[in-house]
């Protein structure tokens, strides 16, 4: 039983490196969509980007970069809070 726990432990591992790379997948493909339709116009004019969509996308982009960074380190707060609000809750209950 014991050699088996490791292989799960791999299992696990692997979920969650496919989601990770799934969520980052979501997250490029949003940022791509949004920065794409506020920067550049619906009928091109040239085939290559002008100075100022080229500037609009930088910024679009660190933008979208520094808002899913917040939200992420916010999210982790959240969810540390919720994880000691109920080992505290579990320590104050009393036991059957």
């Amino acid at each position: 039983m014991a050699a088996s726990l490791p292989q799960l432990d791999v299992a696990k591992m692997q979920m969650v490196q496919d989601l990770e790379i799934e969520m980052m997948s979501d997250m490029y493909n949003r940022m791509t969509a949004a920065c794409h339709k506020k920067c550049i116009p619906p009928k091109y004019k040239d085939a290559e980007l002008v100075k100022g969509e080229s500037v609009c996308l930088d910024r679009c982009v660190a933008k979208y970069l520094d808002i899913h960074e917040r939200v992420g380190r916010k999210l982790t707060q959240m969810s540390l809070q919720d994880e000691e609000a109920v080992k505290k809750l579990q320590g104050e209950m009393p036991r059957v």
